[in-house]
């Protein structure tokens, strides 16, 4: 589990020779998660962030089934972002931009995006919260607040606990190898998450259940 935890797609097919890796997450999740987005988009146009794109592969099915959506892969990891070009040129979408080097944790990252989409119609962040220091969700939080058009949404994909206890017992196993990883790991509180998110004027619209006792947490912008 902590070679998950580390990077994405150590845990699907070997790297191909172009360096596209296969998470077995995708494989599990995608279409879950599809099925979450896909009613906001589905006649909307703009742009949308996926922040932290781990392998690329999420981000080219969504590019693939909204060809009217620009979307803009990004990561931190110089693997993710090899391999999120590497399906990039793989599936050839013209609505998929190049990945983007965020780092999440700096709620001054929207400044590093090109100015198409420093105002985003929506942002998708999939497990990432939980294997990322506290500070990373604030600071995606924050940067959300100042890049969603006024109505944007924010789906956040992951475990989480509610009123401070886990879900299932899979998820406190879970929480309890990332914080062996690292003790700045861990399966986050959906409460604490929503309370910095209303600070920053994002309301919790609407928690999805999803497969595997995972949550999809959608937060809409003020206005």
């Amino acid at each position: 589990m902590t070679g998950y935890v580390i990077e994405f797609g150590k845990d699907g097919q070997p790297v191909e020779p172009d360096g596209r890796l296969d998470a077995a997450a995708f494989h599990r999740n995608h279409a879950a998660i599809w099925a979450v987005l896909a009613p906001f988009l589905r006649d909307r146009r703009g742009n949308v962030l996926e922040a932290g794109s781990g392998t690329g592969q999420h981000i080219v099915h969504f590019a693939r089934h909204s060809p009217q959506i620009d979307w803009w892969p990004s990561d931190i990891r110089d693997t993710h972002l090899r391999s999120i070009a590497a399906w990039r040129a793989h599936a050839g979408l013209a609505n998929l931009h190049p990945p983007l080097r965020l780092d999440l944790a700096d709620p001054d990252w929207p400044a590093k995006m090109p100015g198409p989409a420093q105002r985003l119609l929506a942002i998708v962040c999939a497990n990432v919260i939980h294997i990322a220091p506290w500070q990373v969700a604030e600071g995606l939080i924050a940067g959300a607040a100042r890049s969603l058009q006024p109505g944007g949404r924010l789906f956040l994909y992951g475990p989480f606990k509610r009123g401070g206890h886990h879900t299932a017992v899979s998820n406190a196993a879970f929480h309890t190898s990332l914080r062996d990883h690292d003790p700045a790991f861990g399966v986050r509180d959906l409460e604490a998450v929503a309370a910095v998110a209303d600070t920053h004027g994002l309301a919790l619209h609407e928690v999805v259940e999803m497969p595997a006792n995972n949550l999809t947490a959608v937060f809409a912008r003020h206005g």
